[in-house]
């Protein structure tokens, strides 16, 4: 198999820097392009010492598509319309990883992969999505038998509430018990109305430097499931990131998630 060269954008965040180390600790995966944003002082440092992974030969730079295999995107909401563009122009299939889409921006999403592969995640953790597949049978199982809350915790530097993944997992036992998950999702408590039955509650921490805890609780008259998940490295998404970027490399254009990837649809 030869070598995908791969691009990275958002390059010099958190996430950035796990999918530089991640794409070069891979076999089957070559840095091709590392971006960041036009005003970055960074530009034109090598991708690898600015990792403290050696020099690569790949500069830190603005946005170009043109000789990638797949980019990889953790960036920020408002560098959507670009990199869409850009995959779209030079046909390369696209890893998406930011979260906090609004509902506009997932619409260009959906239109950009009737022309592009797609793989669109709010976490590209292996065990979160095979979590995700527990709590649709449980979900399934118990109906609404159970009140379902969910607790997240992340560092107090993520900017978006709740997370993408405590959105998909919401997602996931709405779905499962046939709900519309606008209709029963409620953020938090206030005031002094009681719980309504089918009602998914949502709650997001936020401090210190949590990488991402997810509990889902069914909550049932005399008895209790929970269905946790906690990420104790950063490296955990990026290596899913990279494992999704071979993947959609020879799929034909659509929108897909980790579960394609995993093969667990």
């Amino acid at each position: 198999m030869s070598n995908l060269n791969i691009g990275i954008m958002g390059a010099s965040g958190r996430m950035g820097r796990m999918l530089i180390q991640a794409t070069l600790n891979h076999p089957n995966a070559t840095l091709a392009g590392a971006y960041v944003r036009s005003i970055s002082s960074l530009i034109g440092a090598d991708a690898g010492e600015f990792i403290g992974a050696g020099r690569t030969g790949v500069a830190l730079s603005t946005l170009s598509a043109q000789n990638l295999g797949v980019l990889i995107d953790f960036s920020l909401p408002e560098a959507l319309d670009e990199v869409l563009a850009q995959c779209i122009e030079h046909k390369v299939p696209l890893v998406m990883g930011v979260t906090g889409l609004n509902a506009e921006q997932e619409a260009k999403l959906k239109n950009a992969a009737q022309h592009i592969a797609i793989v669109y995640a709010g976490n590209y953790s292996t065990g979160v999505n095979l979590s995700l597949n527990l709590l649709a049978t449980t979900a399934r199982v118990l109906g609404l038998n159970a009140d379902v809350e969910i607790i997240e915790h992340h560092h107090k530097h993520k900017i978006d509430a709740p997370s993408g993944t405590a959105l998909m997992m919401a997602r996931a036992v709405a779905e499962s018990r046939g709900q519309q998950l606008n209709n029963v999702l409620v953020h938090g408590r206030q005031g002094s109305a009681k719980r309504e039955l089918g009602q998914i509650g949502m709650h997001a921490l936020r401090g210190g430097e949590i990488i991402g805890e997810h509990t889902v609780e069914f909550i049932m008259d005399g008895e209790i499931i929970e269905i946790t998940h906690k990420a104790q490295s950063r490296a955990t998404f990026a290596t899913g990131a990279v494992r999704a970027a071979i993947w959609v490399a020879n799929q034909p254009a659509g929108l897909y998630d980790m579960k394609d990837v995993l093969g667990l649809q």
